[in-house]
Formats: structure tokens, sequence, C-alpha cells
């Protein structure tokens, strides 16, 4: 009995190309970078156009020319005959100083808030919790706005300056107060410094690898204290122990000599301090939170003191839940920042809208504020992504 053929398979044939959504998914992405292309082609062009129609020039040549206008405060010597780089140059290096003068401040002031949050004594804790939730409620301009307005209605003019003790003057124009006077003894001391805390860094390392291999501790940290005050001190001593004071006096109007702190930077900075270090303390708490109560109560039992519980055992572990969110608040001290300008502080964003309305180089001043802001965020994130990285736990 003949068998029927069996039927050939039918030839596979491919799926046309809308159906394939590997495809598809190539040509929405074509599609979708035309039309970017498209629209940032239309707005530069268009944009050209009408710089072109109004006879604006473009470019970052205005930066050579003369900026002739003052700038209040400056790290670095700056004059109104210096130029708009020079001059830019000043503001980035004054929101510098208030960010990272701040990060350090908002720091240590939220990591204590945050611990006495969880403080056993009632009164301490309530008034932790007060603080937080006062500061966190109320927006950062209006603290600034707050703060500003103390200082000047708070003081009295200068030649009534409130005058506490010798050297330290307090009036509406600032915190004024001596300074020792300019001595080839000082830098000397700042390098030697520097020298005992690179110095101090390496024997720390050097101790934890001692301490892995041999069980034994080394104590760098009281070896690296003791020489930071004792070199210095040597080194002045050395230098002939000069005590000369650049005091302040009143000439004229204002004071003359010593070192000024604004009312702008005093009310700048406080305010970014106290309204940051609220969500600081929050993050500290729930990083201690997150220990568990285990740890603690057997950390006790070994007998260790309640400060060494704190330091041996639950920072250590809390900092890797801390360092994320803490990172984020850095970023948010920094960008804050910016709004010195409504309090009269000249930092970045203040001299770039000086240059822009004195040059007509809109585009070009709101580009250099992105691009320093950026680098200043990326820069916090970089570093503290690496000592996150650094403080995590290496699985095994």
């Amino acid at each position: 009995m003949n068998q029927p053929a069996a039927s050939s398979p039918l030839p596979s044939s491919a799926p046309p190309f809308w159906r394939d959504a590997g495809k598809r998914a190539l040509v929405f992405q074509a599609l979708a970078l035309v039309i970017v292309g498209g629209l940032g082609y239309y707005l530069f062009a268009n944009t050209q156009a009408n710089l072109e129609r109004q006879s604006i020039a473009t470019g970052f040549g205005f930066l050579k020319k003369e900026a002739s206008f003052e700038i209040s405060e400056s790290l670095i010597s700056y004059s109104a005959a210096d130029t708009y780089a020079r001059a830019l140059l000043v503001g980035v290096l004054n929101t510098l100083k208030v960010s990272f003068i701040g990060i350090i401040l908002t720091t240590i002031l939220g990591t204590i808030i945050g611990i006495a949050r969880l403080s056993s004594n009632w009164l301490v804790s309530r008034l932790a919790a007060s603080f937080i939730e006062l500061m966190q409620n109320i927006p950062v301009l209006l603290q600034l706005f707050f703060w500003y307005a103390i200082f000047y209605e708070a003081f009295p003019a200068p030649r009534q300056a409130l005058n506490p003790v010798k050297g330290l003057f307090l009036c509406n124009r600032g915190i004024i107060f001596a300074i020792p006077a300019a001595h080839p003894a000082y830098p000397a001391m700042g390098w030697v410094l520097l020298a005992v805390l690179v110095g101090g860094w390496l024997i720390n390392r050097w101790g934890r690898r001692r301490q892995e291999l041999t069980g034994k501790s080394f104590p760098a940290f009281r070896i690296t204290l003791l020489a930071a005050i004792l070199l210095p001190f040597l080194t002045w001593l050395f230098y002939g122990a000069p005590a000369a004071m650049n005091m302040p006096e009143m000439r004229g109007f204002n004071f003359r000599g010593g070192m000024t702190i604004s009312p702008e930077f005093s009310a700048l900075l406080l305010g970014l301090v106290l309204y940051t270090s609220a969500f600081v303390a929050e993050i500290v708490r729930a990083g201690i939170q997150s220990i568990s109560r285990g740890q603690i109560e057997a950390a006790m039992a070994l007998g260790l003191r309640p400060g060494q519980v704190l330091q041996l055992v639950i920072l250590p572990q809390a900092l890797r839940v801390i360092i994320p969110p803490l990172t984020s608040q850095m970023l948010n001290l920094t960008k804050n920042s910016s709004l010195a300008v409504a309090i009269g502080y000249t930092d970045f964003v203040a001299v770039a809208n000086t240059t822009i309305n004195q040059t007509g180089q809109a585009i070009e001043g709101v580009a250099m504020i992105m691009v320093v802001y950026l680098v200043f965020s990326l820069s916090t994130s970089l570093f503290m992504n690496w000592y996150n990285k650094r403080m995590a736990l290496v699985e095994r």
C-alpha cells in the first residue's frame, strides 16, 4: 500500500519590519534623533539670525575687556580695571568659599542634631525635633531675608559698634576682628600643618594594615593630633614667636584693618547651614535607626560606653546608609547658594548677571553659569561616590 508523501514544510518568510520590535525600535530612535536635531538646528539658526539682526556680537571675546565694576568681597586682588574673566573668577571663588564652609558646618550641625533627635532625654529630643520641623518648613529664601534683616537691624552703625572684647567689633557693616599681622611664620606653619596631615593619613593607612596582619592597633589619630599642635607651635617659636596683631580701627565712616565678615556672607552662610542641616539631621537619624538593636545591646554587653558604641559600632555602619542622601543635600546647598543674589552677596551668579547687563552677552553668561554649577555638582558627586565605595561592604 502506497504511503502518502509527507508534506514539505512551508518556507519561512521574514515578517515585515513594522512587525519586528527590534527594527521598529531602530526606526523610532532614528526619527527621534532627526526631530531633536532639526529642532536644535532651528533654534540655533533662529538665535543666530536674531542676534545678527540686533547687531549683538557672539563669542567670549568680552572676557578680555575691562569689567568696570567693583566687587565688595574677594579672595584674590581685584579692581574695576581688571577683566571680566577675573571678575568671574572672583565670583567662582566666592561661591566655592560659602559652599565649602557651608558643607562642613552643615555636616557637623546636622550630625549633632540627628543624634540629639534620638536622645533618651525628652527635652533634648523635643528641641531637636522642633528645630527640624521649623527649618524644613520655612523656604530657604525667606530664611536668608530674615537673617539679612537681623544683621542690619540688630547691630548698630559703625560709630556705635559693639565692642565686647578688645579687637572685636559688631556693627551693621559686619563682624570685624583682629588678625595676626603678616609674617613669614604663618605660611610656614600652614605648610607644616599640611605636611603633618598628609603624614598622618599615611600613618593611619599603615596602622590599619598592621592591625589587619597582627591584630595590634596603632594610635595614629593621637599621634597626628599631637604633631598637628606641636610642630606648628615649634615653627612659630623658630621664627621668633611673632605676636603683632593687625587691629581694626575706626577711620572715617568705616573700620580699617583686621578682618571683616560681611552681613551678606554671614546671612547666606547661616541660612544655608540651618536649612540644610535640618534635612541632614533626618538623614543621620534614619541611618542610625537602620542599625539592628541587637548590635547596640551586644556592644553595651561588652562594656563599651555609650560614646564608644556610637563611635565604634553605630556610625561606621550607619554611614553606608547616610552617604547617598547626604550627597544630595550637599549638592542642594551648593545650588541654593545661587540665592545669594537676593541679599547682595557677590557670588558667581551675581557677577555673571552684572556682566550680562553690561555686555549683552546673555547666552554666553547663562551658559557659563550652567557650566560652573555643573562642574561644582559633578565634582561633589564624584568625591562622595568615591567615599561611598570605600565605605560599602565588600561581598564575599
